[in-house]
This record gives structure tokens, sequence and C-alpha cells, in this order.
């Protein structure tokens, strides 16, 4: 056990952690973003997916257990790199270029977490934990999304995730040691395609809802 906790606490395995979780929310992003798309079914659509995720009942729980693990994990590994990196350089430079092919994405990956786990945050407490008793999800998201400080919230959120996932796609693939020249284009355009879809795609939602209501 030892030696786990020597990967675990060093640099690279926290590195690996985060690039293992990262690519676990990827994944959750996707089926999300697949049941949400149900909405454009309908309200029968889509509180029938909605009974049918509750309908699962311990298995639910666990999911979402497992996603709090995954998120804790995800952000104290973050906040103990970044912290490394701090204390390895304490003063900036003094010319900030973008050399070695830096992106917006990888240069605010820090940033850009915490304004998202700000909105997990915001969202749980609107959609999650809410009173539903005599009413459905369906009516629940329509009255969130037809407030248009609400809508530009959301979307404004879907642009900060779209950036984190366009850099934190292939840079878990890369930590992972699949960074070769030739397979790593493919997975960069991958990752670039994957944040388009999922910023893209649940940013679309509540301007759906707001025109529609």
């Amino acid at each position: 056990m030892n030696w786990l906790l020597d990967i675990i606490e060093s640099s690279i395995g926290k590195k690996l952690l985060m690039a293992l979780t990262g690519l676990g929310f990827c994944v959750f992003l996707f089926g999300h973003l697949a049941g949400n798309l149900t909405i454009y079914g309908g309200k029968d659509a889509f509180n029938s997916y909605a009974e049918h995720l509750h309908s699962l009942g311990p298995i639910l729980t666990v999911a979402e257990i497992g996603l709090l693990v995954f998120a804790m994990v995800h952000i104290l590994s973050g906040i103990f790199l970044f912290w490394g990196n701090l204390k390895a350089r304490p003063q900036r430079y003094v010319i900030n270029k973008s050399a070695g092919g830096r992106t917006i994405g990888s240069r605010t990956m820090p940033y850009t977490g915490f304004l998202v786990l700000l909105f997990v945050i915001f969202h749980l407490m609107n959609f999650h934990f809410v009173d539903k008793t005599n009413t459905t999800i369906f009516q629940i998201v329509q009255n969130a999304f037809s407030d248009p400080i609400y809508v530009g919230i959301y979307v404004a959120a879907m642009l900060v995730v779209g950036i984190h996932v366009s850099h934190g796609f292939w840079s878990a693939f890369q930590t992972l040691g699949a960074n070769h020249p030739k397979y790593m284009p493919l997975i960069k355009g991958l990752s670039i395609c994957f944040s388009l879809i999922v910023g893209m795609g649940f940013g679309f939602l509540p301007i759906y809802f707001l025109f529609m209501s």
C-alpha cells in the first residue's frame, strides 16, 4: 500500500488521478447531454427520461456518490498541482508568451475549473435540490429557463465548460501516455469536436426554452 500512497502523493500520481477522473466526467457529460436532448421531444419524452432515471433507485444513488468522489479527487488533485506550480515558480515571468502551442484552454484551466465548480453548485441548487412536489422536472426546467438572466448565466457557463474540456480531454490522454506524433493530432481534433458538442449541445437548451416559452 505504501507504493500506492507514494504514487498518489507524487505530482505524476495527481496528474493521473486528474486524467482518469476528467475522462470519467467527459463520459458523464456525453451521457447527460444525450438524456437532456430528449427535451426536444417534448415534455412527455423528457419527463419519461427523468422518471426512468429515478426508477433506478440505489443504482442512481451509487452513481451520484461516485460522481461526488470523482469531483473531490479531481478538485483536490487540481488544487495541489496548482499550488505546487505556484511554489515552484513564485514569480511570474515578465513576458508572457504563448509558446509551445499553448491555447486559451491550457492557460486558463485552473480558473475555468473553479468557475465550472461554482456553476455546478448553482445548477444543483436550481434543479436537483428543489421541491419537486406537485410538479415535473420539465416544468422546473421550463420555469428556470424562462428567466433571461439565468439563460445568460447558463450559456456563459457552457462556454467556460467548452474551453475547459477543449484542453482537458486531450491532455488526459497525453497524461495517460498517448502522446504520440501519429495519434495526438487526431486526439486534439476529437477534443475540439467534443468541446463544441458539449458547449453547443447544452448551451442551446436554455435558448430553446427561452424562445419556446
